[in-house]
């Protein structure tokens, strides 16, 4: 059995207070889009996993597939199964690729063995596994705020636009981006920012991590400026990067971007 994960753009995203366990408080909008990996369990004698496609660093057993395997085996009496990934959706670029990927797994074992889990019972799965991996679940657009595992639906639709991602050739680490913010309060929501025309979200919808990755990564902040150039109504990067998407009226002439990035036209 196989499915297509896909990956999501955050559309504004605001540190709001750090936490007591250590994690942070924060909102955005999570929005779905069409890069995909391709993901294929079949039942086997014993459990095993493989990858083809963008490298994954990392034991196998620290993927999140695997992790998802045991920890749902510990409730119910899976069998053994093969796990092929085809990884497509760009690595460290804050597209949620890995939590996307155990979120559909969830989902396929569900289907492959009949475990009839309902909605909520494979979100708190998937938020044991990460914190925007529950989002993978229902796969729709949300306003999500905690650790970015709460969530509220909201109504965006941006099929009428294009959207274009550039991945830029640097890596950002979570750690990196997490220590050059100052969390603050929101002072405008971001659940009502969203419904506002997307050209003029550029002057109010705002990354925090933004600011000090762009400092310490000028290839990053030069692509946010080149979409912007090329006629973006709204460009940001998306989560703690390194990716960064912009949405444009049409499909917009990125040539020169091309030449050094990987870009997606969605």
């Amino acid at each position: 059995m196989i499915n297509f994960p896909n990956a999501k753009i955050n559309i504004g995203l605001n540190i709001t207070e750090r936490r007591p366990d250590g994690y942070h408080n924060l909102e955005t909008v999570f929005y779905p889009i069409g890069i995909k990996d391709a993901l294929e369990i079949v039942e086997a004698g014993e459990l095993t996993f493989e990858a083809s496609g963008i490298g994954i660093p990392g034991n196998v057993e620290d993927n999140l597939c695997v992790k998802g395997y045991h920890l749902i085996k510990k409730d119910y009496d899976l069998p053994p199964v093969s796990i092929h990934l085809h990884k497509n959706i760009p690595i460290g670029a804050g597209l949620g690729g890995g939590s996307a990927d155990a979120a559909f797994f969830i989902k396929l074992l569900d289907l492959q063995f009949g475990l009839n889990l309902t909605i909520e019972q494979m979100e708190g799965y998937a938020r044991q596994l990460g914190a925007d991996c529950a989002f993978f679940i229902q796969n729709k657009p949300v306003y999500a705020h905690g650790k970015g595992d709460v969530f509220q639906p909201v109504q965006l639709d941006l099929s009428a636009y294009k959207i274009v991602l550039v991945m830029p050739p640097a890596h950002v680490s979570t750690g990196e981006a997490y220590r050059g913010v100052r969390p603050k309060p929101s002072i405008h929501s971001l659940q009502d920012l969203v419904q506002q025309p997307v050209a003029l979200w550029r002057q109010y919808i705002k990354n925090d991590f933004e600011e000090s990755i762009f400092k310490n990564h000028p290839v990053i902040r030069g692509v946010k400026a080149a979409l912007y150039e090329a006629g973006a109504l709204y460009a940001s990067m998306s989560g703690s990067g390194a990716s960064v998407f912009g949405i444009f009226e049409q499909t917009p002439d990125l040539t020169m971007l091309e030449e050094s990035n990987k870009v997606y036209y969605l």
